[in-house]
């Protein structure tokens, strides 16, 4: 267990350090405090609960990680999910991306077929949250 907490801090910490010019990126491009802030807990939650909660997997390779976090996890996780903070979540992590591929630490590739992935598959991901809220959520995986 102490191993697991060590890695847990260690990739919490880097996590941080990544977040902290994220935050300085998007206070440089004149964002509001709050959306600033919004988009800050979304990617807390993206990197630092859900590439943690299976394994650590580092954030640059959490692009290949959306389409499960915003297919199934985030919706089934969250407090509370809806269409909404669906939304939120996915504009947060590609702008995240974006920052990412700015400054060399994912492909610019990686961080275009980010947002075609989430832009093609919206809908579904919208039509889950509303099938998590009528009932319908756990009838796919019969």
């Amino acid at each position: 267990m102490e191993d697991y907490d060590k890695k847990l801090k260690e990739n919490t910490d880097r996590n941080w350090a990544f977040i902290k010019k994220f935050d300085k990126w998007l206070e440089n491009k004149g964002l509001s405090d709050k959306t600033i802030s919004k988009h800050v807990s979304n990617i807390d939650l993206y990197v630092n609960i859900y590439l943690n909660y299976y394994d650590f997997i580092k954030l640059e390779d959490g692009v290949y990680k959306v389409y499960d976090y915003l297919h199934y996890w985030y919706i089934r996780k969250y407090l509370c999910p809806s269409r909404n903070s669906l939304k939120e979540s996915a504009a947060s992590i590609k702008k995240f991306y974006e920052f990412m591929s700015e400054f060399g630490y994912v492909s610019y590739d990686d961080y275009k077929a980010i947002c075609l992935e989430i832009r093609k598959n919206m809908n579904e991901f919208l039509n889950r949250v509303d099938a998590y809220y009528n009932g319908s959520f756990y009838d796919c995986y019969k």
